[in-house]
């Protein structure tokens, strides 16, 4: 199962430091076509998403989460106005380990 990151560049940078790799995407309507390329894709089974370009497209992305199998995760943007996340601990949450 791979897992990618969909966001800004600060966001996806700080994952692709552990390993995960990611595409930047700044705007909402151009994450919405990543990530639907992504669902598609049988191999990639976790999608994160930084909440700070989900809001415009949180509607698409419930119905490509009641489409598909791949899992996809809006996460707090880095800089975001939410306590400081530590996105490891976020991660091993998600996978359940």
């Amino acid at each position: 199962m791979k897992i990618f990151t969909v966001g800004s560049k600060s966001f996806v940078t700080s994952f692709q430091l552990a390993g995960i790799p990611g595409i930047i995407s700044e705007t909402p309507d151009a994450a919405l076509s990543e990530i639907t390329k992504l669902t598609d894709d049988s191999d990639v089974g976790l999608v994160l998403v930084s909440d700070d370009i989900t809001a415009s497209i949180n509607d698409e992305l419930t119905l490509l989460r009641a489409q598909k199998s791949t899992l996809v995760f809006a996460l707090p943007a880095t800089g975001s106005e939410k306590t400081e996340v530590d996105y490891r601990v976020m991660l091993k949450k998600i996978l359940g380990v």
